[in-house]
């Protein structure tokens, strides 16, 4: 079973930064495709960025140039560096891990982007 913690989320005002954290536990990590997704208030929940084993990354249209997902597979985390927010980024934020069959989520930590 893996655990995934996140951590980093918070308030910030437009145009300014938050980086985001996810801690996984297990040694199996590094064979899983990793990801951000999002969900704000009445809304689906979306895929932000995602990052396979091997490093190869994908970014949704709307944070594209902004946002920057990475991986350590020796620490066993991913964080998604978000610059630029604007007012239409609030949403709670959550890590996945996924491999065939199996999807892992976080709690979700909240982002909150205002003036």
């Amino acid at each position: 079973q893996v655990q995934l913690v996140e951590s980093g989320g918070g308030l910030v005002q437009p145009g300014g930064s938050l980086k985001l954290s996810c801690a996984a536990s297990g040694s199996t990590f590094s064979i899983y495709a990793t990801g951000w997704y999002r969900q704000a208030p009445g809304k689906q929940r979306e895929l932000v960025a995602t990052v396979t084993p091997g490093g190869t990354t994908n970014y949704a249209d709307f944070v594209k140039g902004r946002f920057t997902i990475s991986r350590d597979n020796a620490k066993n985390t991913v964080t998604l560096q978000m610059n630029s927010l604007k007012p239409e980024d609030a949403a709670v934020y959550y890590c996945n891990l996924h491999r065939l069959w199996y999807d892992y989520w976080g709690q979700g930590t909240q982002v909150t982007v205002s003036s």
